[in-house]
């Protein structure tokens, strides 16, 4: 007996020093000073936020940034959409006295990039993993320096510039799970897998042979080098284009939100006026799972009457559903055109409990929304619990483009583009038009965060032009407008080189000033009828968009819109009769 209470009075002793020991821990670590948060600017840099939460502008203007990724340390790393005159493609920054504003921009990378398109950054296990247009690659980090240790290494390269399809939606951002792969998609090669793309009235193909190798996302072997796509396993099929995807480590599963196909009202204006093309289709918010199907080319989702519908050329008419609930259904059906370019699920502690485990969604904005003003330009947020949206998206962060009505997209003062977080939980935003970066942080009582907090917001949501659904009639910006050739290039032309004339800055140039417009006037017919793709060089800047023949429009509609674009935009030269136009086209077939 004597031998059971010796043991049992030194268990109790034991158990009572490791409860001494581990009070004295609670009680240092509650007693070691927080880090202190640096003090935001003045009207938050521009932004609208929740009450209680204030941003800093970290560094003002270091190029066109994409995505962006944080290091344990705090450094943060900038993917450009191109490579700076010396050819450096990523930016580090770091914050050396900790007041919230950049004290080392360093500039470096030395690889590849033809593709103006880079955009994915990420941090994995110890590497800086990026992409261009055609090639995954990484970096080894240093954990004493800002800039990574010897040359990039190539991980995954697409000879997309070969494919059989011709080439659009070639961003590759990119993702990892916790068994060691990275998730990468391979965009649709055209809008809609029609036999003449984008072609009004054109029919699709079915099936469509373009989702052997595109239209879905690969999972490759992180580590493996010099990898290509037939490397890599199909995981996921029928998403057009994304270029917002994150892993969700709460439910270990990935998510996307895709871009939705484009000009409804330009492809079948019988079925679809321009109110409902700026609308529709949805931006749609998938879970990704092995085998997911997303229902593209086939099928796209209508937000306003929550349905998936099946698209016109393949036999819809804006009612018809056909098979559609065979295919993935949309977590959330956000307004059409927005344009989300990142996805991050909060995983910190810092702000208020509501938005641990939620998704932050980047909208660059839309291009094609015309008449209507363009729309997106903000963050928004999504509660989500046990793995699906606990509640209606939220306006997280506005104020982006500058100003309420955005007509043309080169109108925006910055566009919202990647989202990280910090090691403290701040949320970091950066913009694509100069290279902003915000840090965000919460500064109010967590404990007391609710709905009155969020009121603001939710008051721009139901206001803002570019959030809330427009007006069919107030909103139209071509009200009063009685020039053809305005109407003909605000409907077709418009969408891609803005109503400015001066281009989307990314994929379409400018017309303003343009040499090819005020030249000969056969070129500039051969042109419009012929359509153009593959890199062009307009006042040395290069640019990587299609623009498709547009010969199913009339001679009449042809001359008008060439001499409206001959008048205005800064350019002054004769105008283009119809009679001319009907001599090019004629001359074209019979070659």
């Amino acid at each position: 007996m004597k031998l059971v209470r010796y043991k049992m009075d030194s268990v109790s002793s034991y158990s009572f020093c490791w409860i001494g020991f581990i009070f004295f821990i609670l009680v240092f670590v509650s007693c070691q000073p927080k880090v202190k948060l640096p003090n935001g600017d003045e009207g938050n840099g521009g932004l609208f936020l929740p009450d209680g939460f204030e941003a800093v502008v970290v560094v003002d203007s270091i190029g066109r940034a994409r995505h962006l990724a944080v290091s344990e340390l705090g450094d943060i790393y900038v993917k450009l959409r191109v490579p700076d005159k010396e050819g450096r493609g990523i930016v580090g920054i770091r914050d050396t006295d900790q007041d919230g504003k950049a004290d080392m921009v360093e500039y470096f990378g030395g690889y590849p990039d033809q593709g103006n398109y880079g955009t994915g950054m990420r941090i994995y296990n110890g590497y800086l993993y990026f992409s261009t247009a055609g090639e995954v690659y990484r970096y080894k980090m240093d954990p004493d320096d800002l800039l990574p240790v010897g040359e990039p290494e190539l991980i995954l390269s697409d000879d997309y510039k070969n494919a059989e399809y011709g080439y659009e939606h070639i961003a590759k951002p990119i993702a990892f799970d916790d068994k060691g792969h990275i998730y990468v998609p391979f965009g649709s090669p055209g809008d809609i897998c029609q036999e003449l793309n984008r072609k009004p009235g054109s029919p699709g193909m079915n099936p469509c042979p373009q989702l052997e190798w595109h239209g879905g996302i690969w999972q490759f072997d992180a580590n493996k080098l010099n990898q290509t796509q037939k490397d890599g396993k199909r995981y996921a099929t029928g998403i057009r284009s994304v270029v917002a995807m994150d892993w969700n480590v709460a439910e270990n599963e990935l998510y996307v939100v895709q871009h939705g196909r484009d000009d409804m009202n330009k492809s079948w204006p019988d079925l679809f006026g321009p109110w409902e093309s700026a609308l529709l289709p949805s931006e749609e918010f998938f879970r990704v799972e092995e085998g997911t199907d997303g229902g593209w080319p086939y099928y796209y989702y209508d937000h306003l009457e929550g349905k998936k519908k099946l698209n016109p050329e393949y036999g819809g008419d804006g009612v018809i559903q056909g098979d559609a609930h065979l295919v993935e259904q949309p977590l959330v059906g956000f307004p059409g055109h927005f344009a989300p370019n990142d996805l991050f699920f909060y995983k910190g502690d810092q702000f208020p409990e509501r938005y641990k485990n939620g998704a932050f969604v980047a909208f660059h904005g839309s291009t094609i929304r015309g008449p209507y003003p363009q729309g997106g330009y903000f963050v928004a947020f999504v509660p989500f619990e046990k793995g699906r949206p606990s509640g209606s998206w939220e306006v997280f962060a506005d104020g982006f483009a500058g100003l309420d009505t955005i007509v043309n997209t080169g109108d925006a003062l910055a566009r919202p583009m990647g989202i990280a977080m910090g090691p403290d939980g701040s949320l970091y935003i950066s913009e694509s038009v100069k290279g902003k970066i915000w840090r965000i942080m919460y500064k109010g009582n967590r404990s007391d965060f609710g709905q009155e907090a969020l009121s603001k917001l939710e008051e721009r949501k139901n206001q803002r032009t570019n959030i809330k659904n427009p007006d069919k009639e107030r909103d139209n910006l071509e009200t009063g407008l009685i020039e053809s050739g305005a109407q003909v290039y605000n409907l077709y032309c418009g969408t891609c080189h803005q109503r400015d004339g001066r281009g989307d800055g990314n994929r379409f140039p400018p017309i303003t000033n343009s040499k090819v417009v005020n030249g000969r006037n056969r070129p500039l017919i051969e042109l419009i009828l012929n359509g153009l793709e593959g890199v062009i060089l307009v006042d040395g800047v290069a640019y990587n968009g299609v623009m498709p023949s547009h010969s199913f429009l009339s001679n009449a509609e042809i001359s008008s819109v060439l001499t409206y674009i001959r008048k205005n935009f800064g350019n002054n030269s004769p105008s283009i009769s119809a009679i001319e136009v009907g001599n090019v086209r004629k001359q074209i077939e019979n070659q």
